[in-house]
């Protein structure tokens, strides 16, 4: 009778494990499916105050589901698009204002940048046992493995990565991942450059002043990957106009483009794809900021010097 009465109990302890933990994925999966509601907001503020309370119940369901493939998707990208919409921008905006402060503001930033690496690593291995050990070692070999559904995953990894790497340019080491990062998000243009209506080729417009080799000047390549991107989002994005502005323009000092550019951003009606709608406000609140300092990102070309009568 006790034998039966312990083996009783033993079952209804662990019928109560898999209850917990079929709730926990239950709760999980309807969380990682809230982005939707989040990203058709058109209250920034209310949105910046929002997202931390539910990264950081993300963050609980995964200490008691760390395999949650969506979790750990959601968070990797959930960290990535705080981090740039509210954290990066913040620490960009002070810069002119308070210097120490926009340093610890970028500091935390590349930091929430890189948490966001660590959860697409995880979400990468659950299928790819092993995955980030090969990729540290081979970068270009270990991708290979990735198949179509694991696109978001490369996708929000390489620009978590990539993001924490350009707030880290005298860290040596931090540098040195840049060939994974290459190979991260080619792998995901490889399988479905259409994705997230051209997402990839979004990042890829800046990234691509930055790659060492390839085919054609980078600048070709960053305008090539930028037409396909407004191509694929029908113009309804304001990132990659904003993207060519800073990662091109400004590196041409191209004065003319650069306002062209922002102009064709704050003409995009917010309300025209409400899936949309947080991205491009952001974005647009960006493209004023970077207005308001162009005569700083681009200067006037210097005079010609006055000719002296011989």
């Amino acid at each position: 009778m006790r034998r039966a009465f312990c083996a009783v109990t033993i079952a209804l302890l662990c019928s109560g494990c898999s209850i917990n933990k079929l709730a926990v994925n239950k709760l999980g999966n309807a969380l990682a499916g809230s982005g939707t509601t989040f990203a058709a907001d058109n209250d920034p503020e209310l949105i910046a105050a929002a997202v931390p309370f539910s990264l950081k119940l993300m963050e609980s369901l995964l200490d008691a589901s760390p395999r949650h493939e969506g979790l750990l998707l959601a968070a990797a990208g959930g960290f990535t698009k705080y981090a740039y919409g509210f954290v990066q921008q913040e620490a960009d905006t002070l810069e002119n204002v308070n210097v120490a402060a926009a340093e610890a503001t970028w500091t935390r930033a590349r930091l929430l940048y890189l948490r966001a690496r660590d959860y697409g690593l995880r979400g990468l291995e659950v299928p790819h046992a092993g995955f980030t050990a090969r990729l540290r070692a081979n970068p270009r070999s270990a991708v290979r493995i990735a198949r179509v559904r694991d696109v978001p995953l490369l996708f929000w990894t390489a620009a978590a990565w990539g993001a924490a790497i350009s707030l880290s340019k005298n860290n040596p080491e931090m540098v040195a991942d840049l060939p994974i990062v290459e190979a991260l998000i080619d792998r995901a243009l490889e399988l479905d450059e259409a994705w997230d209506a051209g997402s990839i080729h979004g990042f890829l417009v800046t990234y691509e002043m930055a790659r060492q080799g390839g085919t054609g000047s980078p600048e070709q390549r960053a305008r090539a990957h930028f037409a396909r991107a407004v191509a694929l989002s029908n113009g309804q994005l304001a990132s990659p106009y904003l993207s060519l502005a800073e990662g091109v323009s400004v590196q041409k000092q191209d004065r003319s483009e650069f306002d062209s550019l922002l102009t064709r951003a704050l003409a995009i009606d917010p309300n025209a794809r409400p899936e949309w709608r947080l991205s491009n406000i952001i974005m647009q609140r960006r493209a004023r900021w970077l207005q308001s300092r162009a005569d700083e990102l681009i200067l006037e070309p210097a005079p010609p010097a006055e000719r002296r009568p011989t």
